[in-house]
């Protein structure tokens, strides 16, 4: 039972993006590894902008920088 966890920031992508991810991310898994689709489970987790920091910055922070 492959288990997939996706973690974007919030708000970064649309439903219809996240319905294709977890499309491709399944097909994906049963094309490569043989897997069954009913077997295959994806989470995407959503973190507050405010939670994720990268380059030493917060991403509110990068965010500010670029406007």
């Amino acid at each position: 039972m492959p288990y997939v966890n996706v973690k974007l920031t919030k708000g970064a992508v649309t439903k219809a993006q996240k319905q294709a991810l977890v499309h491709d991310i399944t097909t994906s898994l049963v094309t490569h590894l043989g897997k069954k689709p009913e077997h295959i489970h994806i989470v995407i987790d959503e973190i507050d902008p405010e939670n994720w920091g990268f380059s030493g910055i917060l991403t509110t922070e990068y965010d500010q920088e670029r406007s």
